[in-house]
């Protein structure tokens, strides 16, 4: 079955199911009630009439025993004629819309109004009783000094009132219902607001941009002092990272000097004649250390930069086929030292940034490509231009990436295959993420293990 999860129509459909009860319980009492009152209304009228018509008929029927005696023939006692007073006889006159028959036990009646029903059956043997008939409301009753007296009236009028009753409730009870959606539907976009600029803020948080702070206009509520207790969480939490970027460019500003000077003995250890062989060797192994230390401060101070929005890009106009096509030339002679075919399909993709960067992008893909690929392998790279932005993707016929480690790809020093990463810091597709994002763009990865790993770098074109 299904229910939404939003809470904005949760609390808009319970409160619409609350509201329709409420219109919907008024609306039927307040129908019922009038019915009511109309019915008891037209069954007191029916009810005068038929004791006004049954006292005519006893007063008639009042004569002498002895002159009962002598004009009665043998057989059953007629009825004696029907004398109605002039109040009496107005009150089944015409335009009143009440009409009467007499019944013996026989099956026609024997006395009956003018604008009586041609049809009119006689009513089973009660004592008392009302009865409906399509439009017609009858009341009987059985009593002497004849078998059954009746009288009744069309409500066709009273039922079209009861109609025009029930259609006035139900555009009422709509017009009120629609309002009350349309308010309530305000009130609680209202009231919930706060949580979507929560989860946005949030969500941009989450994906680095840490300067994002919640619009707190309502403190006094339950959501405002959330809001605030957040503001104040993600105010540490930009100021904890910004003091990590600032420790990590500062060690590894500071790291240069002594590396520099680490890498300066060991030349000059090397440039010696005094060395020996052992010496030399000792020199060699410092000065390879000393340069992948180099090498791994430098990327460290480039990240932090980024991090810090201190790294300077420029805003050129650049086609990603032509720093593709160029890169490849560059990294082809690594390719062919393992055997691995390069398949370029570069369509002209033109987009905005700094082509030296976006160069750098390329060499960290292709390298990776190259380096976790198989003996024999194949790189294919695509760049084009779709909806607006300018795509390029790098796959390669490597053994791929664990789908445990390919959402923490992009993460500093993360190494999917430790095996094969001697010699290297673990922060190139750090940098590469860094570089993208800072150019606006977004960089993903997929990877079917032992089939193929594929990365897509899209930038607004």
């Amino acid at each position: 079955m299904f229910f939404p999860r939003s809470i904005r129509w949760r609390l808009q459909l319970w409160y619409g199911a609350l509201l329709v009860a409420a219109l919907g319980g008024f609306g039927f009492t307040a129908f019922h009630l009038e019915k009511a009152r109309q019915f008891r209304r037209i069954d007191a009228g029916l009810q005068e009439r038929l004791s006004a018509l049954v006292v005519a008929l006893r007063t008639g029927t009042r004569q002498s025993p002895a002159a009962e005696r002598r004009e009665r023939p043998p057989g059953p006692a007629p009825l004696t004629t029907l004398r109605l007073t002039p109040e009496q006889t107005a009150m089944f006159g015409e335009g009143t819309g009440y009409y009467f028959a007499v019944w013996m036990r026989e099956k026609d009646p024997i006395r009956r109004s003018e604008n009586a029903p041609a049809e009119l059956p006689r009513p089973a043997d009660q004592k008392s009783a009302v009865r409906m008939r399509g439009a017609l409301r009858e009341s009987f009753l059985f009593a002497a000094p004849v078998d059954c007296v009746l009288v009744g009236r069309s409500i066709a009028a009273e039922q079209a009132d009861l109609r025009t009753l029930a259609a006035a409730l139900a555009g009422v009870g709509g017009a009120v219902l629609a309002a009350g959606l349309i308010g309530g539907g305000w009130l609680v976009t209202r009231a919930i607001r706060p949580i979507d600029e929560i989860s946005t803020t949030a969500a941009k948080v989450a994906a680095g941009v840490l300067a994002q702070r919640i619009n707190t206009t309502e403190t006094d509520s339950e959501l405002g002092r959330l809001a605030s207790v957040l503001n104040s969480t993600f105010a540490r939490l930009d100021a904890a990272f910004a003091q990590q970027a600032h420790f990590t460019a500062d060690a590894a500003h500071e790291l240069r000097t002594p590396v520099a000077v680490l890498l300066t003995h060991t030349q000059n250890g090397l440039a010696s004649e005094c060395a020996n062989e052992e010496h030399r060797e000792a020199f060699e192994a410092s000065q390879r250390a000393g340069q992948r230390m180099r090498r791994l401060i430098d990327s460290l101070l480039e990240l932090a930069r980024f991090e810090a929005g201190q790294e300077p890009l420029r805003r050129d106009t650049c086609d990603l086929a032509k720093i593709a096509g160029d890169n490849v030339v560059l990294v082809r002679p690594l390719a062919d030292a393992r055997g691995i075919q390069i398949h370029a399909e570069l369509s002209p993709a033109p987009c905005h940034g700094d082509p030296e960067r976006l160069a750098q992008v390329l060499t960290n893909l292709l390298s990776n490509a190259i380096e976790y690929n198989q003996t024999g392998g194949a790189i294919r790279i695509v760049t084009e231009r779709a909806n607006g932005t300018a795509k390029l993707t790098v796959s390669n016929s490597g053994p791929g990436i664990p789908a445990a480690d390919l959402p923490r790809v992009f993460e500093r020093f993360h190494r999917a295959d430790r095996a094969r990463t001697a010699g290297h810091s673990g922060l190139g597709l750090a940098i590469t993420q860094a570089i993208v994002q800072a150019h606006g763009g977004s960089i993903e990865a997929r990877s079917e293990p032992g089939v193929q790993t594929t990365f897509t770098v899209a930038l607004p074109a």
